[in-house]
């Protein structure tokens, strides 16, 4: 009979070591996401985004870069964009119903490929403000060209944001853009308004609006 209560003992002290062991494992894989699987709470799904441009946006073919050259053409300020995914560093995108590519090229550590695109793809469409603006901003802004006495928000609708790698603070005295992959020039600030534009002259003379 003591044998007995002795082997049961260790048989009831052996299933209760088990049981523990089994309920610590359960607590420490609360929240733990399978293998290869996200749980909801880390992965976050990016939904579609329906709004405007910002400002004109440079393209080639059906991309469009942070480097944002402006030898190259346009889309105008205000044109409906729809986001339908992120992937990675790109963007897929319609622009007025055309298939097109964003792509985050220069400022990744700068700013996730989310934020980059949302300050793109504005939720309001920006011709209302255009069109409160002056007669020669308007004009400039429609031909992607730069003015003195443009505010900062007025250089961004008309040449888009700078590269954020090599700007990333818009409140310095300065921003730096790119006419080509091997001209750049800068834009100066004084006052919250532009001052002076300075590169190769005939860089200079292509992005400055000279009518009134």
């Amino acid at each position: 009979m003591d044998k007995f209560a002795a082997f049961s003992g260790r048989r009831l002290f052996v299933a209760m070591c088990c049981l523990t062991l089994a309920l610590s494992a359960c607590k420490s894989n609360e929240g733990k996401p399978q293998d290869g699987k996200a749980s909801a709470d880390t992965k976050k799904e990016f939904t579609s985004r329906i709004g405007f441009a910002c400002c004109n946006l440079h393209y080639s073919g059906d991309w469009i870069s942070d480097s944002n050259l402006g030898q190259l053409p346009f889309i105008p300020a205000g044109t409906p964009i729809v986001v339908r995914k992120i992937d990675g560093y790109r963007a897929y995108v319609e622009v007025d119903g055309k298939p097109m590519r964003l792509g985050h090229d220069y400022g990744r550590a700068q700013e996730t490929t989310e934020q980059w695109v949302s300050k793109l793809v504005v939720l309001e469409d920006p011709k209302p403000k255009i069109a409160r603006f002056s007669p020669a901003v308007r004009k400039a802004i429609a031909r992607g060209q730069l003015m003195k006495g443009m505010t900062r928000e007025q250089v961004i609708i008309a040449v888009g944001y700078p590269q954020t790698d090599e700007n990333p603070r818009l409140d310095g005295p300065h921003w730096r853009y790119w006419w080509s992959s091997f001209g750049p020039y800068y834009v100066y600030w004084a006052k919250g308004a532009v001052s002076k534009i300075e590169g190769h002259s005939e860089t200079v003379g292509h992005m400055t609006y000279k009518g009134k």
